[in-house]
């Protein structure tokens, strides 16, 4: 459709079957004759009747043009025509008014066609004009997609989008027109390189995804075999450390295809799983023993406590004998009791050497030997314990510490019976 041209006021053309006396007449002989600026032009004949309706008849005729030409007319003012067919029919009118058999102001009409085919020839000026326009737009739409499309091929990793781009800008190219053959031949082949450049990178790029998941799935495999034949392992710490290891493995290997790596996860779970639920029974089996075990030790400790070697030595040493049997025999406990445990019993086991100490002092004759000997053990335990203490062994310094204690205490019973003596 073209664009609505805006004309200016026409040349009036009258209407002819009005007064068509005033532009044509009836010779006697039936000859009708139009008046012209030249003259008069015969343009028919009128026979069957009364002249006036011949006159009228031809006037008709003119009206006929004089309407046909005001249709012309009307399409280029609204657009509604094409103003190349519009100028084609005015020419033909034009050159037929020469010899058309009409009676009217041809002159008037003659100029209304001449208005009529000067306005045509601006409408398809401007029709041209906007068909440049429109080409070059769509030239340029089209280069911008092109330009984009290129982008996508050499650059993007976004498969999925980029695909899905693609796909639009080519549904977006159908739908441009009037652009010239030549120019969008050019443009489709870069248009049709680009898509197959990203359509071979993109292969290439699933090729190498499916290469790397065939790896990652043979991977898998190999370590779900081998979580497999470790649950039932009960070699309960070092097992324990290879799984952690196998899952840093699991997460190194990559992805599989996702069938394959959901199915190949549940089986090395699965595994996982049954290996650490054992694992976790038997330690809950032997947690429930080493509590037993310092429930009972608690018990031999109550009966050790109560023994008093000041005044029944050998009894308390049997005793103490006894105790310490029967406690090597229940066997270990928890390990954040083993130290309030142990030194409850040292404690007895010290209470008791040190009776029996004092009464080996009594009777030992040779008492200033015996001070040097415990002066000797104190310095030894001192030493034993800076050692420990810089070696960072707590546990070993405090009972070094302890011991050197109870040493200390003994060399100054010996001082003390030395100086009594």
């Amino acid at each position: 459709m073209a664009a609505p041209v805006e004309l200016t006021p026409p040349p009036p053309v009258p209407e002819a079957s009005a007064h068509p006396e005033r532009w044509g007449r009836v010779d006697p002989d039936g000859t009708v004759f139009v008046r012209t600026a030249d003259g008069e032009r015969a343009v028919g004949s009128w026979q069957a009747g009364d002249p006036a309706e011949g006159l009228a008849h031809y006037a008709r005729r003119f009206d006929d043009i004089r309407t046909e030409v005001e249709l012309l007319e009307a399409r280029l003012a609204s657009g509604s025509g094409d103003p190349k067919h519009t100028l084609s029919s005015a020419r033909h009118v034009k050159e037929s008014l020469a010899e058309a058999a009409v009676v009217g102001d041809l002159a008037a009409l003659d100029a209304r066609v001449d208005y009529v085919l000067a306005h045509a020839a601006q409408a398809l000026e401007l029709a041209k004009h906007a068909r440049e326009e429109a080409r070059a737009r769509s030239v340029a739409r089209k280069q911008e997609l092109v330009a984009e499309a290129e982008t996508i091929a050499e650059e993007s990793t976004q498969w999925k989008s980029a695909g899905d781009r693609l796909r639009a800008i080519l549904d977006e190219w159908k739908t441009i027109k009037g652009v010239d053959r030549k120019t969008d031949d050019q443009l489709w082949k870069r248009f049709s390189k680009a898509r197959d450049t990203f359509n071979r990178r993109r292969g290439s790029h699933f090729a190498d995804l499916d290469r790397q998941r065939a790896t990652a799935k043979e991977r898998k495999q190999a370590l779900v075999e081998e979580a497999e034949r470790l649950s039932e392992s009960e070699d309960w710490g070092p097992t324990a450390s290879r799984y952690k290891e196998l899952m840093a493995e699991w997460k190194a290997a990559g992805r599989a295809p996702k069938d394959a790596d959901d199915a190949l996860w549940q089986q090395f779970r699965a595994a996982q799983d049954k290996f650490f639920s054992r694992r976790s029974a038997v330690f809950n089996e032997r947690d429930a023993e080493l509590t037993d075990n310092a429930r009972k030790k608690e018990e031999l400790l109550a009966e050790a406590e109560k023994l008093n070697p000041s005044s029944d030595l050998d009894g308390a040493r049997a005793a103490l004998h006894r105790i310490q049997e029967r406690w090597e025999h229940i066997g270990k406990v928890p390990r954040e009791r083993i130290r309030e445990l142990e030194g409850r019993l040292r404690a007895v086991e010290e209470r008791v050497r040190a009776a029996a100490d004092a009464q080996w002092r009594k009777t030992d004759p040779e008492a200033q030997a015996r001070a040097a000997q415990f002066r000797e053990r104190v310095e030894q335990f001192e030493a034993q314990a800076a050692k420990a203490r810089a070696a960072g062994d707590s546990r070993r310094a405090e009972q070094a510490e302890a011991q050197a204690a109870q040493w200390r205490e003994w060399l100054a019973a010996a001082e003390n019976a030395v100086a009594s003596r």
